[in-house]
Protein backbone atom coordinates (compact mmCIF):
# COMPACT_ATOMS: atom_id res chain seq x y z
CA UNK A 1 0.00 0.00 0.00
CA UNK A 2 1.29 3.59 -0.99
CA UNK A 3 -0.44 6.70 0.88
CA UNK A 4 0.61 10.11 -0.34
CA UNK A 5 0.86 12.76 2.90
CA UNK A 6 0.55 16.21 1.71
CA UNK A 7 0.93 19.75 4.12
CA UNK A 8 -0.30 23.11 3.01
CA UNK A 9 0.68 26.44 3.93
CA UNK A 10 2.48 26.81 6.98
CA UNK A 11 2.96 23.70 7.50
CA UNK A 12 6.93 23.64 7.20
CA UNK A 13 6.60 26.37 10.51
CA UNK A 14 5.28 23.69 12.57
CA UNK A 15 6.83 24.62 16.26
CA UNK A 16 7.36 28.10 15.69
CA UNK A 17 3.88 29.52 14.36
CA UNK A 18 1.33 29.59 17.08
CA UNK A 19 2.77 26.63 19.03
CA UNK A 20 -0.76 27.11 21.80
CA UNK A 21 -2.45 26.29 19.08
CA UNK A 22 -0.20 23.38 17.06
CA UNK A 23 2.40 22.68 19.51
CA UNK A 24 6.40 22.82 19.53
CA UNK A 25 6.65 19.92 17.66
CA UNK A 26 7.95 20.18 14.08
CA UNK A 27 7.22 18.93 10.70
CA UNK A 28 10.11 16.90 10.45
CA UNK A 29 9.01 15.45 14.32
CA UNK A 30 5.73 15.18 12.10
CA UNK A 31 7.28 13.23 9.25
CA UNK A 32 9.03 10.82 11.60
CA UNK A 33 5.84 10.26 13.84
CA UNK A 34 3.92 8.87 10.35
CA UNK A 35 7.07 6.93 8.58
CA UNK A 36 7.41 5.23 12.36
CA UNK A 37 3.44 3.73 11.66
CA UNK A 38 3.86 3.38 8.63
CA UNK A 39 6.80 1.23 9.24
CA UNK A 40 4.86 -0.20 11.67
CA UNK A 41 1.93 -1.12 9.27
CA UNK A 42 4.33 -2.25 6.27
CA UNK A 43 2.78 1.16 4.14
CA UNK A 44 5.27 3.36 2.10
CA UNK A 45 4.87 6.68 2.12
CA UNK A 46 5.66 9.66 0.67
CA UNK A 47 5.85 13.53 1.71
CA UNK A 48 5.41 16.83 0.11
CA UNK A 49 4.36 20.30 1.59
CA UNK A 50 4.29 23.82 -0.64
CA UNK A 51 3.00 26.86 -0.09
CA UNK A 52 1.68 26.88 -3.45
CA UNK A 53 -1.48 26.10 -4.33
CA UNK A 54 -0.61 24.86 -8.15
CA UNK A 55 2.15 22.71 -6.52
CA UNK A 56 -0.49 20.68 -4.52
CA UNK A 57 -2.96 20.33 -7.51
CA UNK A 58 0.61 18.97 -9.15
CA UNK A 59 1.43 16.34 -6.46
CA UNK A 60 -2.65 15.46 -6.30
CA UNK A 61 -2.28 14.68 -9.66
CA UNK A 62 1.17 13.13 -9.48
CA UNK A 63 -0.29 10.56 -6.88
CA UNK A 64 -2.62 9.21 -9.50
CA UNK A 65 -0.16 8.39 -11.73
CA UNK A 66 2.46 6.90 -9.28
CA UNK A 67 -0.93 4.72 -8.31
CA UNK A 68 -1.08 6.03 -4.62
CA UNK A 69 -3.80 3.67 -2.69
CA UNK A 70 -4.70 6.95 -0.75
CA UNK A 71 -3.94 10.46 0.10
CA UNK A 72 -4.06 12.64 3.69
CA UNK A 73 -3.77 16.04 3.26
CA UNK A 74 -4.01 19.54 5.20
CA UNK A 75 -4.54 21.83 2.76
CA UNK A 76 -3.55 24.06 5.19
CA UNK A 77 -5.40 27.75 4.54
CA UNK A 78 -5.98 26.53 1.26
CA UNK A 79 -8.85 24.39 2.73
CA UNK A 80 -11.14 27.27 2.88
CA UNK A 81 -10.28 28.99 -0.24
CA UNK A 82 -9.18 26.13 -2.88
CA UNK A 83 -12.02 24.87 -5.46
CA UNK A 84 -9.11 23.45 -7.15
CA UNK A 85 -7.52 21.14 -4.59
CA UNK A 86 -11.44 20.06 -4.24
CA UNK A 87 -11.41 19.45 -8.26
CA UNK A 88 -7.91 17.86 -7.83
CA UNK A 89 -9.20 14.66 -5.41
CA UNK A 90 -12.19 14.66 -7.04
CA UNK A 91 -10.67 14.10 -10.78
CA UNK A 92 -8.18 11.49 -9.17
CA UNK A 93 -10.65 9.48 -7.05
CA UNK A 94 -8.41 8.32 -4.48
CA UNK A 95 -9.55 7.81 -1.28
CA UNK A 96 -8.45 11.09 0.76
CA UNK A 97 -8.09 11.76 4.66
CA UNK A 98 -8.63 15.54 5.70
CA UNK A 99 -6.63 16.82 8.86
CA UNK A 100 -6.22 19.72 10.73
CA UNK A 101 -4.43 19.95 13.58
CA UNK A 102 -6.64 22.44 15.17
CA UNK A 103 -10.43 21.73 14.76
CA UNK A 104 -10.88 24.84 12.46
CA UNK A 105 -14.84 24.83 12.99
CA UNK A 106 -13.68 26.61 16.55
CA UNK A 107 -11.76 29.30 15.62
CA UNK A 108 -12.79 32.29 13.82
CA UNK A 109 -15.79 32.10 11.16
CA UNK A 110 -13.62 32.07 8.05
CA UNK A 111 -12.47 28.53 8.89
CA UNK A 112 -15.62 26.80 9.39
CA UNK A 113 -16.06 26.30 5.89
CA UNK A 114 -13.87 23.45 4.06
CA UNK A 115 -14.40 23.12 0.23
CA UNK A 116 -12.21 20.09 0.05
CA UNK A 117 -14.10 18.00 2.87
CA UNK A 118 -16.95 17.40 0.13
CA UNK A 119 -14.36 14.85 -1.75
CA UNK A 120 -12.62 13.25 1.14
CA UNK A 121 -13.83 9.99 2.53
CA UNK A 122 -13.13 11.50 6.66
CA UNK A 123 -12.03 14.29 8.23
CA UNK A 124 -9.88 14.31 10.97
CA UNK A 125 -9.50 17.85 13.14
CA UNK A 126 -8.28 18.59 16.26
CA UNK A 127 -6.56 15.74 17.44
CA UNK A 128 -2.88 17.45 16.88
CA UNK A 129 -0.15 15.68 15.32
CA UNK A 130 -1.73 12.08 16.09
CA UNK A 131 -4.74 13.20 13.55
CA UNK A 132 -2.04 11.95 10.94
CA UNK A 133 -1.55 8.88 12.16
CA UNK A 134 -5.50 7.91 12.28
CA UNK A 135 -5.78 9.26 8.66
CA UNK A 136 -3.08 6.35 8.09
CA UNK A 137 -4.57 3.71 10.24
CA UNK A 138 -8.01 4.61 8.57
CA UNK A 139 -6.79 4.72 5.06
CA UNK A 140 -5.00 0.79 5.80
CA UNK A 141 -8.10 -0.41 7.17
CA UNK A 142 -6.36 -0.25 10.89
CA UNK A 143 -8.61 1.96 12.77
CA UNK A 144 -8.95 0.11 15.67
CA UNK A 145 -5.37 0.04 16.44
CA UNK A 146 -3.85 0.89 19.45
CA UNK A 147 -3.92 4.76 20.74
CA UNK A 148 -1.21 7.46 19.47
Amino acid sequence: MYIVVLNGPNLNMLGIRQPEIYGHETYEDLKAMIQQEADNLGVRVSFFQSNHEGALVDAIQQAYFDKADGIIINPGAYTHTSIALLDAVKAVRIPTVEVHISDPDTREEFRHTSYIRAACTATIRGHGLAGYVEALRLLCGTEASAPV
